[in-house]
């Protein structure tokens, strides 16, 4: 691993999920691998932005001019206020927006629901070039309808199968996908909420369904644990990154996808015109 000084362990072996993983051993309020605290944590982040530019600036060029067909996928999925906007915003948002392509996944319109559950994705998926963000995703189909008893068992199960053949079918044709799973605990969940509520300018981000939603927080406990369990592959690992602390989750989603794009060995393409003819028609014009 080519990593900053201020990394002192590898966050993506520190947080991918593996044999035995249990999302109950994870703190949220940890960060693993990590020297310094906020301070410290938005200094890397700022530091490692020029380098994750240049490579997603690459990664476009190559599908511009050269025909290169890899991108990549970043999955979202958090429980509310667990930073998922705040990674769009301050990791996603640096960089050359003609490259990114972000989608918000909401509840499922009445055409959406006429369809299998992947219908709605698969229109989404990225193109050539492209970083993709699903902000929420796929998996809501499983754990939603999980926690709400929205489709029997026998359904789910289905679904666990195909997201894995899904997942599958993009790494094959040039896809990178990284899996984030943002952990945040309930305490600090329930301040970000009350901030929410005591700030005018944060009212719009708030949503009475929040709430009821926290109150089947151990639910969503075990149906993150059924997904890890059934759906973490080599293909599309999951990292379980612990989220009380907002600078630690966004400078690990930057690592993340600086990791995946040094190694796709990018280059700049080599121009399709003659160079020097074109320096001297400039010249002469």
């Amino acid at each position: 691993m080519n990593r900053a000084s201020h990394w002192t362990a590898d966050p993506i072996e520190l947080l991918r999920v593996g044999e035995g993983f249990r999302l109950a051993d994870v703190d949220p309020a940890s960060s693993p691998g990590i020297e310094g605290g906020k301070k410290a944590g938005a200094a890397a982040l700022a530091a490692g932005l020029e380098r994750l530019t240049d490579l997603q600036v690459q990664l476009f060029a190559g599908s511009r001019m050269g025909g290169d067909q890899r991108r990549i996928l970043l999955v979202l999925q958090a429980m509310d206020t667990a930073g998922k906007g705040g990674i769009v915003k301050h990791v996603m948002g640096a960089v050359d927006p003609q490259g990114v392509q972000l989608v918000a996944f909401k509840k499922p319109t009445e055409e959406e629901l006429a369809h299998d559950f992947l219908w709605r994705i698969h229109k989404e998926v990225p193109g050539p070039g492209q970083i993709g963000v699903f902000d929420r995703s796929h998996y809501e189909d499983v754990l939603i309808a999980r926690v709400r008893e929205l489709a029997p068992p026998a359904e789910l199960e289905r679904r666990y199968g195909a997201i894995n053949d899904f997942e599958r079918q993009l790494a094959a044709t040039g896809t990178t996908i990284i899996k984030v799973m943002l952990h945040i605990s309930a305490d600090e969940q329930k301040a970000r909420l009350a901030d929410r509520l005591e700030r005018p300018d944060k009212h719009w981000k708030f949503n009475p369904g929040d709430i009821d939603e926290r109150l089947h927080g151990p639910k969503y406990q075990e149906a993150y644990q059924r997904v890890f369990d059934l759906t973490t592959t080599p293909d599309a690992p999951w990292y379980v990154v612990p989220a009380d602390h907002k600078w630690y989750a966004r400078l690990v989603v930057q690592h993340l996808l600086t990791d995946a794009l040094e190694r796709m060995r990018l280059d700049w393409p080599k121009a399709d015109y003659d160079v020097e003819e074109q320096k001297a028609r400039l010249a002469a014009s």
